[in-house]
């Protein structure tokens, strides 16, 4: 290869590494495996030594986020298991624990505190120097290094000011509220998935493969267990607090020391009361032993340790006033109402507005306007009604019923066959191609960035979006768009219009799952197109052909005749056939030699990264599952294979290498 070919290539790959960078690493969506990603670096990183002169400081090799890339589930041994808890729920068995307690020990003190809400780690210090962060993995053998992760995170000391020989502690990793509404404001801004909850958060955050984004999103972390130390003597959790602070590490907030089961009662109430003025989510309260000697002497079962219980609070209700009904328009038609009522606070939020689902469920609570009604918060997170205080309803209060007309368009109001779902008529409803526009462009489907749901919104009211195809005739009135400001100054116009031109060539799938066809979500998407290779041959087919494909049964197939058989769908696909969307599948067709076959795919492969490697399995028709189970038909194993392994030996579940799977696919 002369200096020009070298040239060529390195620029080819520089646009490619960043493009998978991209995906990878911002997106947790891939589409290469581990091993060609890094087989498309290493021949980078070798012309860039052939060629230095050729190197740029925005090449991939040479940015400095990439050292502190860490390769997903590297495994590291447990040195002390990370036990869970075991929970009560009530007064009776928190004291039952108490007196347990007192009869098999001296005087016993007892510790209750917080119980964040977040996910373990531990982190191991040698010498007073940070040596090594982990998450609980599997709990007993091992946990997943995220020590570039856990340096970034500011609660995460590296150095001790009174170093020991070697402790290790173990935390809970968590989000305060405030930075996990400044982390979804972003995901909206950008157009990408919302994350449901702080806790669900910090566990995708934790675990990036870019310890920028780590530090970018904001992780706290409260310390509350020494799980080993060599080089000093403590005898209790207290004093290992004051340790601890004395370092300046966070530990559990306001704990208490306690000797009664009436005084451990208490401080688990004060901290129940007091969960809705803090500043992050908590899931309850633990009690532990204080004494280390009296934690030894009780030990542990194969699950949790026998010196400490966790205690679930029930979830908090409030009465409030219905003070109406409101109703919204999906993207598939669906009609839902929306309890709106006088605002309570529920587990430190002030909540004003709960699902009503459907007609049934409102018939069901006989909910009217003006009742007073009893709200919760189910699992802490998401605000439900309970019941109707039917004692307590005003006079004249009248049985509320959906309407027939749409409330957005005014199309005559549908309730479908055998379900609650009562749907607009109308396809041009703009409620629904709001909606449906917006999961077209989301990151499962075409995955356009950049495109939110305020860009959407406008465009559609100004009529520049009647349909999806719409969206591909953007280009075309730039300068209006620049002009007016709907998007932002050229440069952001211009980034979302090359966005758009980019996802043109996606693979079918992705074309299929913006469809947003019920029942053909992106998985099913994928396995039908892996079958019928193009938008076009899927046009063609009928129930029984669909019905052939993995999980495809008789209600998605006659979604998916009912969706090609409208001429205004056919219409809108022949127009982005013409703008040059892809129809063709990039996937191999499906075959059938693991047919009505689960795997399970566990450790590192020797080349194929996992999803590689599940890609395969599913092409031949095979289905890949996360946990091992007696349903478990083949456990595809690597190197550092772990507890995954172990339970498919007990099973008797045959395991496969690497070499074996691709001799069977030969």
């Amino acid at each position: 290869m002369d200096r020009n070919q070298a040239e060529a290539r390195i620029k080819e790959l520089k646009q490619e590494l960043e493009y998978h960078i991209e995906r990878y690493y911002n997106q947790d969506n891939p589409e290469i495996s581990d091993y060609e990603y890094d087989k498309k670096m290493q021949e980078l990183k070798k012309l860039e030594q052939e060629y230095p002169e050729l190197v740029s400081e925005d090449s991939p090799t040479q940015k400095v986020g990439g050292t502190a890339k860490r390769e997903a589930g590297v495994l590291v041994r447990h040195n002390v298991p990370m036990l869970s808890l075991q929970d009560v729920f009530s007064r009776e068995e928190v004291e039952d624990f108490v007196e347990e307690m007192i009869q098999q020990l001296d005087e016993p003190e007892f510790v209750v505190e917080k119980k964040i809400d977040g996910l373990s780690m531990a982190l191991r210090y040698e010498q007073g120097e940070l040596a090594l962060a982990l998450t609980r993995g599997d709990g007993i053998t091992f946990g997943e290094d995220v020590t570039a992760n856990a340096r970034v995170i500011p609660d995460v000391k590296k150095k001790l000011k009174e170093p020991v020989d070697y402790l290790e502690i173990r935390g809970e990793v968590y989000m305060k509220n405030e930075d996990f509404a400044r982390v979804n404001e972003v995901q909206e801004l950008n157009g990408k998935k919302l994350f449901a909850n702080p806790r669900n958060c910090a566990a995708g955050t934790l675990r990036q493969l870019d310890s920028k984004v780590t530090k970018e999103r904001g992780l706290s972390m409260f310390v509350f267990n020494i799980q080993q130390m060599r080089g000093m003597e403590l005898s209790t959790h207290t004093q290992g607090y004051e340790y601890l602070k004395k370092n300046k590490i966070p530990v559990i907030e306001g704990y208490r020391v306690c000797r009664t089961k009436e005084e451990v009662w208490d401080a688990i109430c004060d901290i129940g009361d007091n969960r809705g003025t803090l500043g992050y989510d908590i899931d309850g309260a633990v009690v532990k032993l204080n004494s280390f000697a009296d934690r030894e002497k009780l030990g542990a079962t194969s699950k949790v340790p026998r010196w400490a219980v966790a205690y679930k609070y029930p979830p908090e209700e409030k009465e409030t006033t219905l003070l109406d009904i409101e109703l919204s328009v999906g993207r598939t038609g669906r009609i839902t109402p929306t309890a709106i009522f006088e605002p309570v606070r529920l587990c430190g939020t002030s909540v004003s507005r709960a699902t009503l689902h459907n007609q049934d469920f409102i018939d069901e609570l006989d909910i009217r306007i003006g009742d007073r009604i009893q709200v919760y918060k189910s699992g802490e997170i998401i605000p439900k009604v309970r019941r109707v205080l039917k004692e307590k309803r005003p006079q004249g209060a009248e049985p509320y019923h959906l309407p027939e007309f749409c409330p957005v368009c005014g199309a005559k109001t549908q309730r479908e066959k055998d379900t609650a779902d009562i749907r607009c008529t109308s396809p041009n409803c703009p409620a629904q191609l709001e909606r449906h526009i917006i999961n077209f462009v989301g990151r499962d489907a075409m995955d356009i960035k950049g495109f939110g749901t305020v860009y959407v919104e406008e465009l559609v009211r100004l009529g520049y979006l009647k349909n999806v195809a719409d969206i591909y005739t953007l280009q075309e009135h730039r300068e209006e768009l620049i002009e007016q400001g709907i998007i932002g100054k050229e440069k952001n116009t211009d980034k979302l219009l090359d966005a758009i031109e980019k996802s043109k060539e996606n693979d079918a799938s992705r074309l299929l799952t913006g469809f947003g066809i019920p029942n053909v979500g992106k998985a099913a998407a994928r396995t039908i197109l892996r079958q019928f290779q193009s938008i076009d041959a899927l046009m063609q087919a009928d129930s029984e052909s669909l019905q052939s494909v993995n999980d495809i049964g008789e209600v998605s197939a006659g979604c998916i005749l009912d969706f090609f058989a409208k001429e205004e769908n056919r219409r809108i696909i022949e127009r982005m056939k013409a703008y040059g969307v892809n129809m063709q599948s990039k996937e191999q067709p499906v075959g059938n030699k693991f047919e009505n076959m689960t795997f399970v795919i566990t450790g590192t492969l020797p080349t194929l990264g996992r999803k590689e490697a599940a890609s395969m399995i599913e092409a031949q028709g095979g289905k890949v599952s996360g946990s091992v189970s007696k349903k478990t038909s083949m456990l595809l194993a690597g190197e550092s294979a772990g507890s995954k392994l172990v339970k498919a030996q007990e099973l008797g579940i045959r395991v496969i290498s690497e070499e074996e799977l691709l001799e069977m696919l030969k």
